[in-house]
């Protein structure tokens, strides 16, 4: 568990690094897909997922899903190009996860219809909270699997909420009406090192943690947090609570490589683990999130797509960063004639 709560909170102080917006992602799912990718590593690759995540990543993972009393699915799908050999030894091991399945896409033929198939399947597990987790151009011809993994979760409150009506809340633009539940019971509570926190309790053996600094949200430490949880006694609460909608994606390539996962996406990685071509490299990691809370519960839904593409098409070659950062021209024009419809100075883009 703390290695799973350190992977969380190490990810999420890059993913949400501004405080002052929203933002909502799954561990869960995150950690599931980069899971399975260590599946697909050899050496150093592998040796930097496992960094990340933990030694004991798989073990919290499958032992932490919620009991029968709440509605709970999850999908973990390789998709894999018509042709790609892949290693049964990968197979077996994705057998042993939740929901785990092996499905063919023609991405060399048709990369956006294989982009569609994914995206329907990851729709129908989410119970279309998610029915576009791949954009258009995510999925491309040289794509050559792609590893998903898809979680819905639905459950009511031990004790429903009542009494929403619209009440101050202190955003960083300012003070702004939200609709806010209200309910008084016992819960599980602690106060100390600036933070308090409340445990709401949730059918299946699920709660909602909320954490509430005394200042200003701020990073909270792995040690923090622990000491916060470990401190939770039963006190009398009337707990105010916003009612919550949140959507976020986003791509955690650049995320990932600043927290010392780079080896799977160059192109002297060794994702051998899942197929013996040794030109495959992990192109990115998308992830979507959808959270709502009401009176009744609360609903969310995740995905995270791994998607592998082969160096083969082209070979690779080292890519050169062209950064459009000082003062520039730009000129807009016909190409076939060089007719100027518009030239520009840009010397301040804000």
């Amino acid at each position: 568990m703390s290695e799973h709560l350190a992977f969380a909170l190490a990810l999420h102080d890059v993913v949400a690094a501004d405080r002052t917006a929203n933002a909502c992602w799954s561990p869960y799912s995150v950690a599931s897909a980069l899971g399975l990718a260590s599946l697909a590593a050899r050496g150093e690759t592998r040796e930097q997922l496992v960094a990340l995540l933990g030694e004991d990543n798989a073990a919290v993972l499958l032992e932490g899903v919620p009991d029968d009393d709440a509605v709970f699915a999850v999908a973990n799908t390789l998709w894999a190009a018509e042709d790609l050999v892949v290693e049964p030894a990968f197979t077996d091991g994705l057998a042993k996860w939740p929901g785990a399945k092996v499905r063919l896409a023609p991405f060399a033929e048709d990369p956006d219809g294989s982009r569609k198939l994914i995206n329907a399947d990851v729709a129908d597990t989410t119970n279309d909270l998610i029915p576009e987790l791949l954009g258009p151009g995510s999925i491309a011809y040289d794509t050559v699997a792609t590893l998903v993994n898809a979680l819905y979760l639905k459950t009511a409150w031990l004790g429903a909420f009542s009494d929403t009506a619209p009440l101050p809340f202190h955003a960083p633009s300012g003070v702004v009406d939200v609709p806010t539940m209200r309910r008084e019971a016992k819960f599980r509570y602690a106060a100390q090192d600036g933070w308090q926190a409340v445990s709401v309790p949730a059918h299946g053996g699920m709660e909602a943690l909320v954490l509430l600094p005394d200042g200003d949200l701020d990073a909270i430490t792995p040690d923090r947090l622990t000491g916060l949880v470990d401190a939770l006694d039963f006190r009398q609460l009337e707990l105010f609570l916003p009612a919550l909608s949140v959507t976020t994606s986003t791509t955690l390539k650049a995320a990932l490589r600043r927290l010392g996962v780079e080896k799977v996406f160059e192109h002297d990685g060794d994702l051998t683990g899942l197929t013996p071509d040794p030109r495959v490299l992990v192109d990115e990691v998308v992830h979507e999130a959808v959270l709502k809370i009401d009176e009744e519960g609360l609903e969310g839904a995740a995905a995270t797509a791994v998607v592998f593409r082969s160096l083969s098409f082209e070979g690779y070659v080292e890519p050169l960063t062209v950064r459009v950062d000082r003062p520039y021209l730009l000129l807009v024009r016909h190409a076939g004639t060089g007719a100027l419809h518009f030239l520009a100075q840009v010397a301040d883009p804000s």
